[in-house]
């Protein structure tokens, strides 16, 4: 029994800079919905809708802007979330088997969350693993287990990962002069195409494309699978693992007493020494940089800036508690699978309903060019809204 006069341990503080994080990661998302390539199209904006709009776009393959790095993001904060989750559930006395239970349950929702949102509007069940939820759903588990082990084998297991995809690869044939790309919904006259060494990793002509060629026709289909439109792969979620890995290993270091001057330290230095070796190889033409297929490039250069993120937003959030301004970042963030459900499931129907009840004289207020823009602000202010509603109340989504 506690004596009277025992002080209890306080609970550890919540790291606001992994919400304000997040919340940013979903702002990107529900930007979306502010169409401003329909903007860009009508002929009549300037420099900055353009500058704005190709952040908003995916690179075709090799490259990087704003838009690709959600995942990853997403990504690398679950693994973030599960350094203090198992720390937290370990301090509780949970044993291990309800603890695996627990991420077990969690990886199967999330596969069959991703399955069922990529499925609305289709026949039939649509059996595709390239998701984010997918993604972060096969390859939770070994995360969890990995969670278990100390940084040295953590460490040790990013660089299998990274290596041994990169060998997977590199061994693949590349394609040859005759290969047929009409075959594999590679446009002919794409100019995307990476030449030399670094073809092991083209547009649906590589190791797992191939995999995805046989994996993906194990399931009931519209029509057999040839190829994605995107080059996007199931096999990218060992990759997306290690960007997970990098999450744990981050939040594992800023869950820990250490002083903020080195836990900034770790985070900066890491992230310029991560972003700096993912960009060295691309360039060297070792493995280029490509976010669609989870190049071992890639997931070094998108997690030295998941990195450098999460340094920005400690320094500034949690180390000089600079955080009025964050405030509807933190409530998308802490709410971060709810905003991602109504991204996929609400936008069309409040973008009718904002049509229908909201005078033309507001959504033409500045021309027919900009109204798909207009329409898109009321949707997302009617999201954040409810998701402010949900954060007064109290009412967290979780998995």
């Amino acid at each position: 029994m506690t004596p009277p006069d025992a002080v209890a341990p306080a609970p550890p503080k919540r790291l606001l800079s992994l919400d304000i994080y997040r919340g940013l990661v979903m702002f990107l998302l529900l930007a979306e919905h502010l169409h401003i390539g329909q903007v860009v199209k009508s002929g009549q904006a300037g420099a900055i809708w353009t500058f704005l709009h190709e952040q908003q776009s995916h690179v075709e393959w090799v490259g990087c802007v704003l838009h690709d790095l959600i995942q990853p993001s997403f990504s690398f904060l679950v693994g973030a979330a599960v350094a203090f989750s198992v720390a937290n559930r370990r301090e509780r006395g949970q044993g291990l088997g309800r603890m695996a239970w627990h991420a077990l349950s969690r990886a199967f929702i999330l596969i069959t969350l991703g399955i069922l949102l990529r499925s609305i509007g289709r026949p039939q069940t649509y059996y595709t693993f390239e998701d984010t939820l997918t993604q972060i759903g096969l390859g939770y588990f070994f995360l969890f287990l990995l969670a278990l082990r100390p940084a040295r084998d953590q460490w040790i297991a990013f660089a299998v990962i990274c290596v041994g995809y990169w060998i997977a690869f590199a061994a693949y044939p590349a394609p040859g002069p005759d290969f047929d790309w009409k075959a594999v919904s590679v446009p002919t006259d794409w100019s995307h195409h990476v030449t030399g060494f670094a073809a092991h990793w083209d547009k649906n002509s590589n190791a797992a494309w191939a995999f995805d060629q046989w994996f993906l026709n194990l399931f009931p289909r519209e029509k057999p699978f040839v190829a994605n439109n995107g080059g996007y792969a199931t096999l990218s979620f060992i990759p997306t693992l290690g960007t997970m890995l990098l999450g744990l290993l981050a939040g594992s270091w800023l869950r820990s007493e250490r002083p903020a001057a080195r836990k900034l330290a770790f985070l900066t230095l890491g992230g310029l020494a991560l972003l700096a070796t993912g960009w060295a190889l691309g360039t060297a033409g070792i493995c280029p940089v490509v976010k669609r297929i989870w190049t071992p490039s890639w997931t070094l250069y998108s997690g030295g800036i998941c990195f450098l993120f999460t340094a920005a937003f400690y320094a500034v959030a949690d180390v000089k508690g600079w955080r009025a301004w964050a405030f509807p970042l933190v409530v998308l963030g802490m709410n971060s699978i709810a905003a991602y459900l109504m991204d996929w499931l609400w936008p069309r129907f409040l973008e009718e309903a904002v049509k229908r009840h909201v005078p033309d004289r507001v959504l033409l207020a500045f021309g027919p060019a900009y109204q798909p823009f207009i329409v898109g602000c009321f949707v997302v202010l009617i999201l954040g809204l409810i998701l402010f509603a949900m954060w007064r109340k109290k009412i967290f989504l979780k998995i």
